[in-house]
């Protein structure tokens, strides 16, 4: 039976998870997760809250979800320290050198990759079990025949969110929070601008999707293999956890759950299974309206109700023995065995004390995590024992249980001080040019790489002919397994055109390329954003890789790894990569050309290019431009060309390498600013 794994952004979530039911819990331990305005169990807290969890058997999954800059690598140590003496069941992680970090430190400790990863196929699973992991959670925009796909072959578990709210974008892919307002998503400090009225000209909040509930389909999912049913909501109250959590239970004992109250609780508008389903159409957009807030003030109190009581989920047998001597009390678990020791009894001068009685007291268990599975009582005869001290000898046999289910002597921490990094020292800094179509190409003569996306070189194979080893690939950002066409079979067919290099700007991409046979290249979508990361890139064959553009300048300067490097120094920068198209209209894809806009609610225009119908991909409303300007010592820029016509790519190529001022407004992006 897949576990029920509930979030908890604070102690009250936490308490209200465990007594409505959840086999494990998820939660921050201060810094380093994706959600830094929950609570969190910062500050000697993790301790107590793993304690509590513990005692209940109850499974605990603490989030290092975040990208890490090599400046922060110390707290990650400390924090990692930490984690060894409380000894959790699991550790969730989105960052390659963190995960690299984890393996050499706490190799015992098992890892998760987080759906920040954006794993989305067989291949990404698979990558993922590579690097370690015993489990991934997989991205929230699959079908369920998706889903049993991957499941069935990855070799490792999966864990799929069943319940919550829906990221337009898929997690792990969106700077737009960063761009805007330089808080990062990537970070755990996105500020949810997408929840704002970006509309498309036919509707409005066009970039809001409804929260998703894919609990009907529990049974299904299980039947599939999934290990994990997880429910998103670590900002959210405990009232949602716990309906949540209730609801998720009844569905998988093939119960009616309470999907009002659900969401009465908290709902954008209703919910959706679109992803799930795979009918991705206009029905999944919704945004919180008055009547959502509304709505939830007239079920609290009575989702309260839910986890009021402590709920007796831990099976125990008792055993209780008086002579005339002496009065003791065994108490034993699946696992644990404890004894409490007791006053002597007296002589009976009315009714001795019977089996019966005894067991009357002793096996009130209520208000502690217990409940009584089997009694034995060994009674001397003619005896009798007052009720206060069978109460006491009961209390102090299920407090020393709870001690010894609570204790942990950690995990083993193999005391490794990260080195730092060797300085980089670039060979000579190169241009290289990405371009959205063939057409577009310019100026290639000059540029190291001229890279073109999949689509593109198979539908004019001319062009590895024509561009020869300048040539890179460029795999798809995202590739669902339901793709009508094999990716293996189209990589084989690109070798045996004579195509030797691929980009790769996800996981999967990492396994598919390699397997293949090609020279990999790291696009900005693996999120490189410390020197761990760089050398983990190294060790896994890369031949070079973009840093994340979420980076500034001095950062990236500072960057060691030994593998070398690059930034996207031109460029409409890709913000948000999403299988829901945000400007599809009514009636469907009809015939879009795979070019859109949305107007946020200042008027601003932010391009949408499609990706042959299979994800979509919000850019920036200005260029990114630095020409002119002091540049990281890297190893190559790459101008990231795509709704340029051929005119202004050429142009755009002259100014750098001629170091030219942009004569339009311009952003420098994010390389002169510090991000959260």
């Amino acid at each position: 039976m897949a576990e029920v794994l509930a979030p908890a952004g604070g102690m009250e979530q936490l308490i209200a998870a465990v007594r409505c039911g959840a086999d494990a819990v998820y939660l921050g331990a201060g810094g380093f997760n994706a959600r830094q305005g929950a609570e969190n169990f910062g500050g000697g807290r993790l301790a107590d809250a793993l304690a509590y969890c513990r005692v209940r058997g109850v499974k605990t999954h603490v989030t290092v979800n975040t990208l890490v800059m090599d400046d922060e690598l110390e707290r990650l140590d400390r924090m990692t320290a930490e984690l060894a003496a409380a000894a959790p069941d699991g550790v969730i992680i989105q960052d390659l050198g963190v995960a690299a970090r984890f393996r050499e430190r706490l190799p015992d400790l098992p890892r998760h990759a987080s759906t920040q990863m954006s794993i989305h196929n067989l291949d990404g699973a698979k990558m993922a079990a590579d690097l370690g992991f015993s489990r991934v959670v997989l991205a929230r925009e699959l079908t369920l025949r998706e889903i049993e796909y991957i499941t069935a072959r990855c070799g490792i578990e999966t864990e799929v969110f069943i319940h919550g709210a829906l990221c337009m974008c898929v997690s792990g892919q969106c700077c737009l929070s960063s761009m805007l307002g330089g808080r990062s998503g990537n970070r755990g400090y996105c500020a949810q601008p997408c929840r704002l009225d970006f509309n498309n000209g036919e509707r409005g909040y066009a970039l809001s999707l409804k929260d998703m509930s894919h609990i009907k389909y529990v049974r299904e999912l299980s039947q599939a293999g999934v290990a994990s049913f997880k429910i998103e909501g670590r900002m959210k109250r405990p009232e949602y956890v716990a309906a949540a959590v209730t609801a998720v239970r009844a569905a998988l004992a093939g119960e009616d759950y309470d999907e009002e109250a659900l969401r009465a609780v908290f709902s954008r508008s209703g919910f959706t299974d679109g992803y799930i389903t795979g009918k991705r159409d206009t029905s999944m957009f919704g945004h919180r309206e008055k009547e959502d807030v509304t709505a939830a003030g007239e079920v609290l109190g009575r989702l309260a109700g839910l986890y009021r009581a402590e709920r007796q989920s831990v099976g125990v047998d008792m055993a209780f023995t008086m002579t005339k001597d002496s009065s003791s009390l065994f108490v034993r678990t699946e696992n644990e065995c404890v004894c409490a020791e007791g006053a002597a009894p007296e002589a009976a001068r009315t009714r001795a004390l019977d089996a019966e009685g005894a067991k009357r007291s002793l096996g009130k268990t209520g208000g502690t995590p217990y409940y009584l599975k089997s009694f034995r009582a060994d009674i001397a005869p003619g005896l009798t024992f007052p009720v206060s001290a069978l109460n006491a000898l009961r209390r102090d046999a299920l407090e020393k249980l709870s001690e010894i289910r609570g204790f942990t002597e950690g995990l083993e921490l193999h005391d490794a001080a990260p080195e730092p990094p060797e300085p980089h020292i670039a060979a000579g800094r190169t241009l290289r040019g990405r371009f959205e179509r063939a057409s577009q190409v310019r100026r290639w003569e000059e540029l190291e790489l001229v890279i073109l996306p999949l689509g593109e070189v198979e539908r004019d194979p001319g062009l590895v002919e024509k561009l020869g080893d300048k040539l890179a690939v460029e795999l798809p950002s995202l590739f669902f397994d339901s793709e009508r066409c094999s990716l293996q079979g189209r990589l084989d067919k690109l070798s045996r055109l004579g195509v030797k290099n691929v980009l790769c700007e996800n996981l999967y991409a990492l396994k598919a390329g390699a397997d293949a046979g090609f020279i990999l290249h790291g696009g900005a979508g693996l999120n490189v954003m410390n020197s761990a990361s760089l050398a983990e890139l190294k060790r896994l064959g890369l031949s070079d890789t973009t840093v994340s553009f979420e980076l500034s300048m001095g950062k990236i300067s500072a960057l060691g790894g030994g593998l070398p490097r690059g930034i996207i120094a031109y460029g409409y920068l890709p913000l948000m990569r999403f299988r829901a198209c945000p400007v599809k209209g009514r009636s469907g894809c009809g015939d879009c050309g795979g070019a859109g806009q949305l107007t946020d609610r200042r008027g601003v225009r932010f391009p949408v290019i499609c990706s042959e119908r299979r994800y979509g991909t919000l850019l920036n409303s200005l260029p990114l431009h630095m020409a002119d300007r002091a540049l990281p010592e890297v190893d190559f820029l790459t101008l990231y060309f795509t709704t340029e016509t051929p005119e202004e790519v050429e142009k755009v190529v002259d100014q750098y390498i001629n170091r030219l001022p942009f004569p339009a407004p311009r952003t420098g992006g994010l390389y002169f600013r510090q991000i959260k």
